[in-house]
């Protein structure tokens, strides 16, 4: 039994390995691009060992997927979320997002506007889950932004979604010249640009 326990460890470890290896490839080389046979040589493994974790390309893209946005949650999301107060979430959210930009996560930026990019006008079930994800961050901010006019610290006459949508904005052509250029003024100029907006929104 332990010794079935140890195995069934070993292959969880190992899988979260070749997957968190995929997210980076993704960001890279694109999602598309994503193959047994490429990510067995990118890990030094054989097919037919990758094959034991993943039966499909689709399997290992979905799984990607999945993979990377749980590494989004840890490092953006559930940091955010102790914050006492929904301005405060909102900015954290906003910092931590360029953090793990600047922090070179994965080395084509952020995983959701890399794939959400690549896949945006194609269709299927891996298009739809990446679509997904970027779905579920703007829905957190706009949430987050209602939440702060309620508390009064964001002037209700602003437009929620909009708002969302100008910080968001930010963010993402913070990280496409971030990529792009490796210069950390990209990622200085969305920071100006998130606070310069937030001053005009606040009461």
């Amino acid at each position: 039994m332990e010794a079935t326990r140890k195995r069934r460890s070993d292959g969880e470890r190992s899988r979260k390995a070749i997957l968190q290896e995929a997210a980076r490839l993704a960001t890279v080389e694109g999602i598309n691009g994503l193959s047994i046979g490429r990510l067995a040589d990118a890990v030094g493994m054989s097919k037919s060992g990758l094959f034991a974790h993943f039966g499909s390309k689709e399997e290992l893209q979905l799984a990607t997927i999945e993979t990377a946005h749980a590494l989004f949650h840890e490092l953006v999301i559930e940091p955010a979320l102790v914050a006492t107060t929904a301005l405060g979430r909102l900015r954290q959210l906003i910092e931590l997002f360029l953090r793990h930009v600047e922090n070179k996560v994965y080395p084509g930026g952020c995983f959701y506007v890399s794939v959400g990019a690549e896949l945006g006008a194609q269709t299927g079930p891996v298009r739809d889950e990446a679509l997904a994800l970027s779905a579920e961050w703007m829905r957190l901010v706009v949430d987050t932004i209602q939440e702060a006019q309620t508390e009064g610290s964001i002037d209700a006459a602003e437009d929620a979604e909009q708002l969302a949508f100008d910080l968001t904005g930010y963010l993402l052509l913070g990280n496409t010249q971030f990529v792009a250029t490796q210069d950390p003024a990209a990622i200085d100029r969305a920071r100006h640009a998130v606070e310069h907006r937030l001053a005009a929104a606040t009461t």
